[in-house]
């Protein structure tokens, strides 16, 4: 069979509308997954020397409970595939709902379903990104800050936050990729996103050596794009 590149010319508004869904769910997971991953990724190291001084009296017990919870969000999610947190929202969580509440015709959406698993999914690597970075920054820094009386609330801002940022943005990046690439396993709950329309052309006219080469060149310029961005954010901010 030869090759004809008049089918990927033919294919190109249908696989852009698919890599512009693409990039919406990764941004808005991206977005909800660096909120959860740095409450998650601080909760876990909550009452503990690397944010400072240790709490005492009712604080104690409060944080042990942050730091289980944080624990538990994120060791059950790096603990399941990606494919199955998507399918138990689209699929089975609305039948949990109803067993639960009785609230019938309960339904999460597919492109809904997609960036939730994306938020709890990203959240919880990037949380590991963010206990690690903030757990290498110099003890002595913080103990310098405390001897000059400066609150826990401004340790973290102005002291932990800027060298851990620093230190998290190369891992942050894989990750970012990881998740774009990631949206191309919601194709098992029909989400429009590139590789689904990828697969819908195919499946039309069996031309499968053209669409998927053009599928692959897409996810190339994607995923070029966005390290290409964040390695000169990593050049800003003058990391070595």
């Amino acid at each position: 069979m030869d090759f004809e590149f008049s089918v990927i010319v033919e294919s190109i508004p249908a696989l852009l509308a698919g890599a512009k869904l693409t990039w919406i769910i990764t941004v808005l997971g991206i977005s909800g997954g660096m909120v959860f991953g740095i409450l998650a990724g601080l909760g876990r190291i909550a009452g503990t020397e690397s944010l400072g001084e240790k709490p005492h009296g009712i604080f104690m017990p409060i944080s042990s409970l942050i730091r289980y919870i944080s624990s538990g969000y994120v060791e059950t999610v790096r603990g399941t595939p990606i494919i199955v947190q998507a399918m138990f929202l689209y699929f089975a969580f609305p039948m949990l709902v109803k067993a639960v509440t009785d609230i019938e015709r309960f339904r999460i959406e597919a492109l809904t379903a997609a960036v939730i698993t994306i938020i709890l999914n990203a959240g919880a690597y990037i949380a590991e990104i963010v206990r690690g970075s903030v757990v290498s920054v110099n003890k002595g820094l913080l103990e310098a800050g405390m001897s000059l009386g400066i609150s826990r609330f401004q340790l973290i801002v102005h002291v932990i936050g800027p060298i851990a940022f620093r230190r998290m943005i190369p891992p942050l990046g894989n990750q970012f990729i990881i998740s774009l690439k990631d949206t191309s396993l919601f194709i098992v709950i029909g989400v429009g996103e590139l590789t689904r329309q990828g697969q819908e052309i195919m499946a039309s006219n069996f031309r499968a050596l053209e669409i998927w080469l053009a599928v692959a060149v897409m996810y190339l310029i994607m995923t070029t794009v966005l390290a290409m961005s964040l390695r000169h954010l990593e050049r800003r901010m003058k990391i070595f």
